[in-house]
């Protein structure tokens, strides 16, 4: 089995950054960390215009946190540390300079809804389905929500956040505002990706960095805002009902 890994590939002008985790792609804390610096470097590298990310597989693109490691958390400073991989990757994202393209091909949880929601631009596949579990686990979807809901709203994020165990369907994360196109396979997914990151190269890098800034204005307290968030869920983890609903979760 392949191990967990964060890979950056340059293709001309694109900065492709691809994560995979043999559970689901969920992400464990060294990978949130190289997916940050990944996003960061990628940001600063001037030959690089705009960045693709995306995940390995053709049915799951992100199940959020990974399980394993929020077990072995057992004090508050690696709680935070660890729910702080995901504000720094989101902050990342929101800091790195360079509109983000994401592909989506499958469904996503918890964090993983975060970064689809933290991207600029987003193509998804009818069977990416979205679901915040956080509550059914004991915690919430804490560090991730101001990203959620600056793109689909507080409204449809309540729907979303206070019914942990249902499934949205592809279609209305589109509504919500949370995907631009959904394809009908990881096929078309890629076609439609690589046409559109070949229109995109043809634009002006300096106007897409101008325009990546009017996209996030308005959320310079983000750094410390999702710290803060990092704390609440780092101490939330630490109670036994979550420990015994993640140790349940995890055994079905």
């Amino acid at each position: 089995m392949e191990s967990a890994y964060v890979k950056t590939f340059f293709k001309e002008k694109v900065a492709e950054i691809e994560f995979y985790s043999p559970a689901g792609n969920s992400l464990n804390s060294i990978q949130l960390k190289e997916l940050t610096v990944a996003i960061l470097k990628a940001g600063e590298n001037k030959q690089v215009a705009f960045i693709h990310l995306k995940s390995k597989g053709d049915r799951a693109f992100c199940a959020g946190a990974s399980f394993d490691e929020l077990l072995q958390i057992d004090n508050l400073e690696n709680g935070t540390e660890f729910f702080l991989g995901f504000a720094n990757v989101i902050n990342a994202m929101r800091n790195c300079g360079k509109i983000i393209i994401t592909s989506i091909q499958g469904k996503t949880v918890g964090g993983g809804v975060g970064i689809a929601a933290a991207s600029d631009y987003v193509f998804a596949t009818k069977f990416a389905s979205i679901k915040l579990s956080e509550l059914s686990i004991g915690i919430g979807p804490f560090v991730i929500e101001p990203a959620v809901s600056r793109k689909i709203g507080l409204s449809n994020f309540t729907a979303l956040t206070l019914n942990p165990t249902t499934w949205k369907i592809a279609n209305w994360a589109q509504e919500a505002g949370l995907y631009q196109h959904i394809l009908e396979d990881i096929e078309e997914l890629n076609e439609e990706v690589e046409k559109y990151i070949k229109q995109l190269s043809t634009y002006n890098s300096e106007a897409l960095n101008e325009l990546k800034k009017v996209l996030w204005s308005n959320t310079v307290l983000w750094d410390e805002l999702l710290k803060q968030r990092a704390k609440i869920s780092g101490a939330l983890v630490l109670s036994e009902e979550t420990k015994k609903a993640l140790s349940q979760f995890k055994n079905k």
